[in-house]
């Protein structure tokens, strides 16, 4: 299997109420790269908050404004040290300040993750297949720190039309041992290769990955496949 990572390039500011599938769909046609059936799409939460409203003000002037909302928007918080926050949202996510995140927005504004990021990578799916009649994954991604890890990396945070966890159980490995335990997290491995070509200061928010295993493209849902149960948890 041979993977492709592209950049999708002329996606403009975003703003409250824009059609974002609409706009992810014709800056993709417009790629020298097209758009094919089974490309999977990451894209930034970040855009996906500013087109769906979940942005809230902060004093452009105080660097710890946003902590009020940081409180507001976790269920649980889990560590604090100084002024970091690791908290629960109130959708399942382990992170630092609720992902509340000042980076790449408008001065004097603060990004909340989406209400919910499932419902919008379906909502940005449909649209996209209306557009261009193509059938394809969506992944909207955010970045993460990970315990005991040092440095970000990108993760999944909704998904539809592409697998979130694969579960290899049953199967062999190379040498023919059955696999007792393996489901692999695609979702995350695909968010994570994207934001290769996207950085953290492109202004590309959006990448189409190209070449993902057929089998991979079905119904899915970060919620209900990624985050763990607590009864499950060997943390809590």
């Amino acid at each position: 299997m041979t993977i492709e990572l592209h950049p999708v390039e002329g996606i403009g500011e975003i703003t409250l109420g824009v059609d974002l599938g609409a706009e992810i769909a014709a800056a993709c046609e417009a790629s020298p790269h097209g758009l094919r059936d089974g490309d999977v799409l990451v894209v930034t939460q970040k855009i996906v908050s500013k087109a769906e409203g979940a942005m809230e003000a902060v004093d452009p002037t105080d660097p710890l404004s946003h902590k009020p909302l940081v409180e507001r928007e976790s269920v649980r918080i889990v560590r604090r040290r100084g002024d970091l926050i690791i908290s629960e949202t109130k959708h399942g996510f382990i992170c630092a300040n609720a992902g509340i995140d000042l980076s790449n927005v408008e001065r004097g504004y603060a990004a909340l993750l989406p209400e919910d990021s499932d419902r919008s990578a379906r909502k940005i799916r449909d649209r996209i297949t209306a557009e261009t009649g193509r059938s394809v994954g969506i992944i909207i991604s955010d970045t993460f720190g990970r315990p005991w890890r040092r440095g970000v990396t990108d993760v999944a945070i909704g998904c539809a039309g592409i697998a979130a966890v694969v579960d290899l159980r049953g199967t062999d490995d190379a040498l023919g041992r059955e696999l007792a335990v393996t489901e692999v997290c695609v979702a995350d491995e695909i968010a994570s290769a994207a934001d290769l070509v996207c950085g953290k200061s492109k202004g590309v928010p959006v990448a189409i990955v190209r070449g993902v295993e057929g089998s991979w493209l079905r119904r899915a849902s970060v919620r209900s496949e990624i985050i763990r149960d607590p009864a499950e948890d060997l943390f809590r």
